[in-house]
């Protein structure tokens, strides 16, 4: 069964399934808040931190449990938005001006009497 990172109907960023103490370890440096309930643990993100927070650090817990080998499912809501496209700043200058350089003297140099 994975781990699910999910939206729940208050609009918490919340986690269910089973996990165990690495896991745990790994949504607390996410920033994920532990809490006792009567059923076992509440796993949530802060509250009031807004959305693209909360799927930034979503994204980022996710990520960080796929690659300690964790099989997790992200709500997809919570994927990042990637910024605005734009498009690629022009080149200021197109060719580079080179000068032509004498290469140096080789060999040692002879001293002046």
């Amino acid at each position: 069964m994975p781990i699910r990172i999910t939206r729940g109907t208050g609009g918490e960023v919340e986690v269910e399934g089973p996990y165990d103490a690495f896991a745990a370890s790994i949504l607390a440096r996410a920033g994920f808040m532990t809490f006792p309930t009567l059923r076992g643990q509440w796993v949530r993100l802060p509250f009031d931190l807004g959305r693209a927070w909360e799927n930034e650090h979503a994204s980022w817990a996710a990520d960080m449990l796929t690659a300690a080998r964790y099989h997790v499912d992200l709500d997809p809501g919570l994927r990042p938005v990637p910024p605005a496209v734009s498009a690629p700043p022009t080149a200021l200058r197109t060719r580079t001006a080179t000068t032509a350089q004498p290469s140096p003297p080789s060999g040692r140099r002879q001293q002046h009497r």
